[in-house]
C-alpha cells in the first residue's frame, strides 16, 4: 500500500519533475496475415491492426485521466514486415508500409514500428526487398518506423547488410531533403535487437512474443536529477543507492499503468522498459544528471564512468520493482532529444567519438545524431560497424540513428520539433572508410558467443 508521503512524492514527480509514461505500446503479431496476394496481405494487416488496437488510444487516455499520470504516446509494434511480406508475390514492399500508416491513422496512435528485417547472419530475398523499399517507404508515409538488425553476439556482423544500410540512410535523407532528412529519424540500425522494445523508432514485435501484448516505456530523467540534488558531495555508493531507489519508484508506477492497460484491453502484459528517455524540455535531461553527478559538461573526462554507474543503478532499481522488466531499460543518450546533450554537442565538448565510448556502458547507442549532408554512405556504414562491434563484443543492444542532413554542414542546426527536438550538425572524421566497407562478408562472432 502507498502511504501519504508516497502519494505526495509521486504527485511532485509528475507535476514538477517531468515524470511520465512515455509510451503504451501494443505489440501485434502479423504472421497470420501472410498471403501470396500482396494486396490481400495488406488488407489483412490493416484489418488485424485496426481490430486489435481500436481501443488503445481511448484506454490510454482514460487511464491518464483517472490516475493523473501523463501518458505521452500510444504506439503499435508489429512483426518484422520482411517476414510477413516474404510470402507475397511482389517486388515492391512500399504498399506494406502504406498499409501500416493507414492503420496507424485509423487507430490514432502516435507511431507504428516494424517495417523491419532481421539480417544478422544473412539476407533472404524478402529482406533485400524490404531494405531497398525503406527510403521510399519512410518518405511516403508519415509515422511508420523502420529498423534492421545487422549483427548479434551469436552471429557476428553482416557487413554486406552494413554496407547496404549506409546507402539506405543516405538515400532516405535525400528523399526527405525537404524535411531536413526527417526519414532518417524513423530508421534504426541494430546489433542484438530485442523483441519487446516499446520505444520508437526501433520497436518491432518479436516472433517469440504472444499474438498481442502490452509493453510500457517509462521515463524519468527529471526525477533522478532532482533526487541527486539531495546528495551533493556524498560518496558514489550513496549516489548509486539514491538512483536505484528512484528507479524503483518510477518502475512501480509503470507497472501499475501497464497492468491496468492490460486488464482493460484484455491483452497480456509484457514488460516495463524503465529507460531514462529524455526530452528537449529543460529539466528532463540525462546529460544534466551526469553533470549533477560531478562532470562540468557532459562529454568531458569522467562522463563515461558517471554514465556507467547511472545505467547500472537504474537497472538494479527496476529489477527490484518488477519481475517483468525488459526492453532496453537503462539510460538513453539521443543527442537531439536531450537539452543537455544538445548544449554539450553545440559547445564542442561532446563529440561523436566520446558518444561512441559512452555507448559501451549505456542503453542503445548513437541515437539521433545529425552529421553533415555530404557524409558518404561508406562513412555512415563504418559508424554503424563500429557501434555494432561494441554491441557484439559486449553482449548488449546497440543501435545507430544517424541523420545526414541534406545541404547542412558543421555549425548548422537541424530542427525536427516535438520529442525529436533539434540537433547541431556534429563533425565526423574526413578519412575514407571505402576500402574497409567494400570487403563485405561477415565479421565472425566473438569467442564468448559459444556458450551453449
Amino acid at each position: 500500500m502507498m502511504n501519504e508521503n508516497d502519494i505526495f512524492s509521486t504527485i511532485r514527480m509528475i507535476d514538477q519533475q517531468h515524470l511520465d509514461i512515455r509510451t503504451i505500446t501494443m505489440g501485434i503479431s502479423l504472421l497470420d496475415c501472410c498471403d501470396s496476394d500482396p494486396k490481400r496481405a495488406c488488407e489483412k494487416i490493416y484489418d488485424k491492426i485496426t481490430h486489435s488496437a481500436k481501443d488503445l488510444v481511448k484506454t490510454g487516455e482514460a487511464i491518464e485521466a483517472e490516475f493523473g499520470i501523463p501518458i505521452v504516446n500510444k504506439r503499435i509494434s508489429v512483426t518484422p514486415i520482411a517476414l510477413v511480406a516474404g510470402a507475397s508475390d511482389t517486388e515492391d514492399y512500399v504498399p506494406f508500409a502504406v498499409a501500416l500508416d493507414k492503420a496507424r491513422e485509423a487507430t490514432g496512435v502516435n507511431f507504428i514500428g516494424g517495417f523491419s528485417a532481421l539480417v544478422q547472419k544473412g539476407m533472404t530475398p524478402a529482406d533485400l526487398k524490404l531494405i531497398r523499399a525503406i527510403p521510399e517507404a519512410l518518405a511516403t508515409t508519415d509515422l511508420v518506423c523502420s529498423s534492421v538488425n545487422i549483427g548479434s553476439t551469436k552471429a557476428g556482423i553482416n557487413m554486406d547488410a552494413v554496407r547496404l544500410m549506409g546507402q539506405t540512410i543516405k538515400k532516405t535523407a535525400e528523399l526527405t531533403a525537404d524535411r531536413a532528412g526527417f526519414g532518417c529519424a524513423k530508421l534504426v540500425v541494430f546489433c542484438n535487437a530485442v523483441e519487446d522494445n516499446p520505444f520508437m523508432a526501433g520497436a518491432f514485435h518479436g516472433v517469440s512474443e504472444a499474438d498481442r501484448v502490452i509493453n510500457v516505456g517509462v521515463s524519468g530523467p527529471g526525477v533522478v536529477y532532482h533526487a541527486l540534488q539531495s546528495v551533493k558531495g556524498q560518496p558514489f555508493d550513496v549516489v548509486a543507492e539514491t538512483i536505484k531507489k528512484t528507479a524503483f519508484r518510477i518502475t512501480r508506477m509503470g507497472q501499475l499503468v501497464a497492468q491496468e492497460a492490460s486488464r482493460r484491453l484484455g491483452v497480456p502484459f509484457g514488460i516495463v522498459d524503465l529507460s531514462l528517455a529524455p526530452t528537449p524540455a529543460i529539466g528532463d535531461s540525462v546529460a544534466r544528471i551526469l553533470e549533477e553527478i560531478g562532470v562540468e559538461v557532459c562529454g568531458t573526462h569522467g562522463t563515461t564512468a558517471a554514465l556507467a554507474m547511472l545505467n547500472d543503478a537504474v537497472k538494479k532499481g527496476g529489477v527490484m520493482a518488477s519481475s517483468s522488466v525488459g526492453g532496453l531499460s537503462g539510460a538513453f543518450i539521443p543527442v537531439s532529444e536531450d537539452e543537455g546533450m544538445i548544449a554539450a554537442a553545440s559547445s564542442g565538448v561532446l563529440t561523436l567519438d566520446k558518444l561512441e565510448a559512452m555507448t559501451c556502458v549505456c542503453s542503445v547507442g548513437l541515437d539521433m545524431i545529425a552529421v553533415p549532408g555530404d557524409t558518404t554512405a561508406d562513412t555512415l556504414s563504418a559508424i554503424i560497424a563500429d557501434e555494432a562491434a561494441i554491441g557484439m563484443v559486449n553482449t548488449k543492444t546497440t543501435a545507430v540513428r544517424l541523420i545526414p542532413a541534406p545541404g547542412m554542414k558543421v555549425g548548422d542546426t537541424v530542427d525536427f520539433g516535438g520529442l525529436l527536438g533539434s540537433a547541431p550538425i556534429m563533425p565526423i572524421h574526413g578519412e575514407s572508410a571505402e576500402t574497409f566497407i567494400a570487403r563485405g562478408g561477415r565479421i565472425p562472432a566473438p569467442m564468448h558467443s559459444l556458450k551453449n
